[in-house]
This record gives C-alpha cells, structure tokens and sequence, in this order.
C-alpha cells in the first residue's frame, strides 16, 4: 500500500471495502486500462465486476439493496479506480449523482421504484444539466417542461452527457415557469424542476421524442459515452417530476453537483496517485550519466513536490467529504477540493511526464493516457473559474464585517 493519500480513523468495514477496490483496480483494470482507452472502448466487463462489487449500491441506503455507506468511504471509492482508469470512474459518478437525488429529494414510490434496481446496476443513471450555448450559467437552461394534462412535454438540447447512452434514466433540468400561488412567474432559479426520463440504452432515437445522436470525439476520457440529448415533445408522466413538485430542480442539481464534486476531487487524487507511482518508478529505473535519474537532485525537488501536492489535495478531499457526512454545508470545502485537487493533479501528471522525457510521449507508456485525462477534471463539475467564484463568495459570507 501506498505511503500517500492514507486516512485515518476509518472502520473496519471501510478498509475492507477500500481494501477489495484497490486489490480490484490492480488486478482487473490497470492491466487492460490503457489498451482499452486506446481503442475508445466501453469497459463492459469491469462495469460487471463492479456490479458485482456492489459498488453501485455504494451509498444507496440497506433498505433498498445498498450498503448504506457515506460519502466518505465512495469518495475513497472514486480515488482508488480513477487510480486504474479515470474513466471508469465516470461511469460510476452520475449513477451515484442521480441515485444521491433520489434518495435526499425523491418521493417515497420515485425512491422504491428506482433505488433497489440502482443498487444492482440494473438501472444505470445520468444527469444532464448544460445545453451548448450556456457552460456554466445554469440560470439560461432554455430546454422547457410544458405542462399537457397528467403530463409535460420536454423540448430542448442538451449537452456533455456522461452516460447518455449506457444509462436507462437521466435526471434531466428543464424550465417549467410555473406560476407561484399569487400567479406571479417565479425567479430564474425557482422555475426549473428535474424530471426523470426512462429510455432503452443505445444510441439514435432511444424513445419517441428522445434522441442520442451519438457519442462525441474527445482528446482524453475515452471509454465512457458522452453524448448530447435531444428532446422533441417527450412525454413524461407528472409522477417522473423529481419529489413530486415543479420548482424545485435548481436545488436539487446543486444538491447533487456537490457530492459531485467530492467525487471529482478524488479522481484528481486518484490520478495524480498514479502520476506519482509512474514517476517515481520510471526514476529509479532510467540511468543518465552514470546512475539513475532519481539521484539527482532536479528529480528529487520535482518527486518531493509531486508527493505534497498528492497529500494536500486527499487531505482537502476527505474533509469535504466528512463535512457533508456530518449534515454540514460543504460547498465551500467541496470547491477548494475539486479545485485544489484538479490542478494539483495537471501539475503532478506533467511533471511525471517531463520525468519520462520523450517516453512520456510515446502511447506505449501510460503517462501517455493521463496526460490526455487530467485536462477533463479542470473542466468537468464546474470549471475552475467557477470553483473559484463559489470559494470567494462563500468567504465573503463567512468573513463579511459589519457597516
């Protein structure tokens, strides 16, 4: 076991289940990740294993299938794949996001319905917040909801789906603009409302009214579908609005989009990890003049920097984690650990490269695939702008002096 990223104070029952991932990620996903990635290939049976593992059904509650266990132990999860394939990690993600959803915001037969099949992987989740035009603004979500009798009509585009077309339900933002009690039309933030869209897996035209259209060509994350998502006039029963009431969507998301980044932050703890095992390795094992690269000093500065930017940013993770564990907000910790975490991990994945010199280049190393994979944590959850605006208004608040 690795000297770094070490957490104390976990039970018995978490370090089995850390133990079993990463004996897991060493025997079944480093051995064939960067070939599979190569190919842009689904990892079919990992996703079986890890069924298996119950790692779907991670923190869904006992009463439902799932072990029951916190976002500390599913974080320590996500750290441990993305240390094998950050991808792999992706798959897993917006499953845990909508089934958090479900279980902190559903209604009791939207949770009995969905979360025993989730916990079994039968289900598989995705949630879909952006639309090509609007990044980060989620205020400007144009895709609507437009009540039609005991059902809405959903109509609009939507975009950067992980998922879109391995999952067989998308909790899916729209704008509904349904009028309060006095008939006045709500605030921006107060006229969204989630639905859940059910659809077959596959790509095209998956349900009338709901297309797939493919999956989008990307530099790095390869492995897992992202995809937009079309919506023509598709019918959803009033029963599939998120907890039963129009409205309240926009909070339900960022519910969600919290605990995702917990999870981001740990794929960039997991990465940089593996960053770290590469480079380290590799600079004991290339000599130049005379002996090898780790006993120059250069290389020691860089290792030394490298090992501290991997303790800083699991250390940042684990205390978002158990902030929210405890019932706490944690928006402010989750932001300054997505956003510490993801660039420390850019950091110490290019200095594992410039230790590997022109191997690191070369597809037959796997410094290769990670330098191609850290870029999608700068950007992914939320980029680290924004991370940065939610981080000084939330001090502004904490720090705001009086007069």
């Amino acid at each position: 076991m690795s000297r770094l990223a070490q957490t104390d104070g976990l039970t018995d029952v978490q370090q089995e289940i850390l133990a079993t991932v990463r004996d897991f990620v060493d025997k079944e996903i480093l051995p064939v990740a960067t070939e599979l990635e190569h190919r842009d290939e689904y990892p079919a049976q990992i996703v079986e294993g890890l069924k298996e593992l119950g790692v779907f059904g991670l923190m869904i509650p006992e009463e439902y299938g799932g072990l029951g266990e916190s976002l500390l132990t599913y974080a320590l999860c996500v750290e441990e794949i993305a240390r094998g394939w950050m991808s792999v990690s992706g798959i897993i993600n917006t499953h845990f996001i909508v089934a958090y959803m479900l279980k902190q915001h559903g209604t009791q037969e939207q949770q009995e319905y969905f979360l025993p099949k989730m916990a079994l992987g039968e289900i598989r989740g995705a949630f879909s917040m952006s639309e090509p035009g609007l990044g980060s603004d989620v205020s400007a979500i144009a895709t609507k909801g437009v009540r039609d009798g005991d059902d809405y009509l959903l109509t609009g585009q939507k975009m950067w789906l992980t998922n879109g077309g391995t999952s067989t339900v998308v909790a899916v933002l729209c704008r509904t603009d349904e009028p309060d009690a006095q008939g006045e039309k709500p605030a921006p933030h107060k006229s969204m409302t989630t639905f859940l869209v059910e659809k077959e897996p596959g790509f095209g035209e998956v349900r009338p009214g709901l297309t797939i259209p493919g999956k989008i060509e990307k530099m790095g994350y390869k492995g897992v579908d992202t995809t937009e998502l079309i919506l023509d006039g598709l019918r959803i029963p009033a029963d599939r609005v998120l907890g039963g009431t129009t409205g309240r969507g926009f909070y339900q998301m960022m519910d969600g989009v919290e605990v995702g980044r917990v999870n981001v932050a740990a794929r960039g703890c997991g990465v940089a990890r593996r960053a770290f095992e590469l480079g380290v390795a590799y600079a004991q094992q290339r000599h130049t003049f005379g002996k090898p690269i780790a006993q120059h000093q250069a290389i020691q500065f860089k290792l030394a920097e490298m090992a501290t930017k991997v303790e800083a940013a699991h250390a940042m993770m684990v205390n978002a984690a158990r902030k929210k564990d405890s019932g706490r907000r944690n928006d402010l910790e989750a932001g300054m650990a997505k956003y510490l975490a993801s660039e420390y991990c850019k950091e110490v994945v290019e200095d594992a490269f410039r230790i590997h010199g022109g191997y690191g280049f070369s597809k037959e190393y796997e410094i290769e695939r990670l330098y191609r994979e850290a870029p999608m944590l700068l950007i992914g959850e939320g980029t680290a702008e924004i991370q940065k605006m939610i981080i000084g208004r939330r001090l502004l608040e904490e720090y705001r002096i009086n007069g």
